[in-house]
């Protein structure tokens, strides 16, 4: 029995210094070494801070494209999904406002055309990409508010779309603030 206490705490303090001491460590040293120093990666204009890249924001004005809903309202202390099912009859009617505000706000498209990204929340409810379809189902609406021509507004999603990596995981994404800030660009040199 003496021994398998003994072995017992040896094992625990052997966790204790790798799970406790090392690994934060390793991770603290990882993140000094990442874009932003560990503190996120700061999108900035005019010298401040205007959002983080990897942390989604709300946009409803509609000369701006618009990003994945959020379930806790882009509040990166409450980071979490609805947790709502698909047959939550809340959830649904919620979906079904989202589809009908798109809609309304881009007449030229149809219900199927319509992206999944655009109407659901992400698990986090912090995402700050949307799908590259979600980006184009917009082009119209952006061009016609901004008064600019819809070849402009395409070749900004184009340039701000990046690929899957390595050209094989995960889906072509478009970066909301990002694509945002260029649009705003271009009609600053307007």
């Amino acid at each position: 029995m003496k021994k398998y206490i003994i072995q017992s705490i040896r094992l625990t303090l052997v966790l204790i210094v790798l799970l406790c001491v090392l690994y934060p460590i390793s991770i603290a040293l990882a993140g000094r070494f990442s874009k932003g120093n560990g503190g996120g990666e700061k999108i900035t204009k005019n010298g401040k801070v205007i959002g983080y890249a990897l942390l989604g924001q709300s946009f409803t004005k509609p000369e701006y494209f618009w990003g994945r809903p959020s379930a806790v309202g882009y509040n990166a202390a409450g980071s979490a999904g609805s947790n709502k099912g698909p047959s939550n009859p809340d959830y649904l009617k919620e979906v079904s406002n989202r589809i009908d505000t798109l809609l309304k706000y881009n007449p030229t498209i149809k219900k199927a055309d319509i992206p999944a990204d655009m109407v659901t929340a992400s698990g986090s409810g912090l995402d700050p990409n949307i799908s590259e379809q979600g980006a184009i189902i917009q082009i119209k609406r952006i061009a016609a508010y901004r008064k600019i021509d819809e070849r402009k507004v395409t070749e900004l999603v184009v340039e701000n779309t990046s690929k899957p990596f390595l050209g094989l995981f995960g889906p072509s994404a478009v970066n909301v603030l990002k694509l945002n800030l260029a649009l705003d660009e271009i009609i600053s040199k307007k």
